[in-house]
């Protein structure tokens, strides 16, 4: 069922027009999977992620298109609030132990949504009960063979590397709005 992570992987048309809803791991997906950990002087936590900043221009191509976006994480963090709020994503669920599946489902009954119109990019194993159950499962290109052999899309990219991004392509080119909304952003930027 796995589509190989390969030049000329396409998501089918009918599958990528059906999703409304792209729920985002957040903890090698949207970073590279390290935690940087620390403290000021004064003894007050710190804890920084890497995000990629095409990822960014990704999630707001997705957003522009009508979709929403939503980061799902079960370790919860600052820095992934901060990047949520900072891109414009208004549901940053983070629960702590990896059980997605309850938070998923309220999300779900909140946009009047089924699983069949939600598309997950993941990574590992706390992803995989989720990807059984969304109509588009993709993992990014250094998921774990657990999760490979689960979904329908793979990207090239690995997490936190611009993996986002090149789904979010694959996803807006099948559904034919890619270059109408590249277009749109550039027009954008473009004015005098």
């Amino acid at each position: 069922m796995t589509l190989a992570a390969e030049e000329g992987q396409r998501i089918p048309e009918e599958l990528a027009r059906r999703i409304r809803l792209v729920v985002l791991d957040v903890d090698g997906v949207l970073t590279d999977a390290g935690v940087y950990l620390g403290a000021t002087d004064a003894g007050t936590r710190v804890e920084l992620k890497r995000f990629h900043i095409q990822d960014g221009l990704g999630i707001h191509l997705m957003r522009d298109a009508g979709l929403e976006v939503a980061f799902l994480s079960g370790r919860p963090s600052e820095a992934t609030r901060l990047r949520a709020e900072e891109l414009g994503v208004e549901e940053c669920i983070q629960r702590e132990g990896g059980m997605k599946i309850p938070a998923l489902k309220d999300l779900l009954a909140r946009l009047r949504l089924d699983w069949s119109q939600v598309a997950m990019l993941g990574d590992d194993l706390p992803d995989l009960p989720v990807l059984r159950r969304v109509g588009l499962p993709a993992g990014v290109g250094n998921a774990v063979p657990e999760v490979r052999r689960e979904v329908l899309f793979t990207t090239r990219t690995t997490g936190g590397r611009g993996a986002v991004r090149e789904f979010a392509r694959a996803l807006l080119e099948a559904r034919g709005e890619w270059n109408e909304l590249v277009e749109a952003y550039c027009a954008a930027r473009s004015a005098d």
